[in-house]
């Protein structure tokens, strides 16, 4: 028997996600060829992120950044990440202080 493979076995599902601004998310699920990498499912995608204005995305699968040829496995979810506005430490030194204002009014 072992000719072909089950078409199931020869695509993946994957989810890509990017948030363009703080508190939005898109997402796109999609199904790929088996061997289909990290930048084939950006540009499938249509997200594009950082990338779309001529600069370079920065992308992970599972929360952990991969070079773009990294290949994808089925139900990988991919990430893209824009740059950050603020530091996360400087983030955090403002909201601790405009909370101890609120507890001291």
């Amino acid at each position: 028997m072992g000719g072909a493979e089950p078409v199931a076995a020869q695509r993946l599902h994957v989810e890509v996600a990017y948030s363009p601004a703080a508190g939005r998310t898109r997402c796109v699920s999609l199904l790929l060829p088996a061997g289909a990498t990290l930048e084939d499912a950006i540009a499938a995608s249509g997200l594009g992120g950082p990338a779309r204005d001529g600069g370079s995305a920065v992308a992970g699968i599972w929360g952990r950044i991969q070079p773009a040829s990294t290949l994808l496995r089925d139900h990988d979810r991919v990430e893209i990440y824009r740059p950050l506005q603020v530091d996360p430490k400087e983030a955090r030194r403002i909201r601790y202080k405009a909370r101890d204002k609120t507890r001291r009014a």
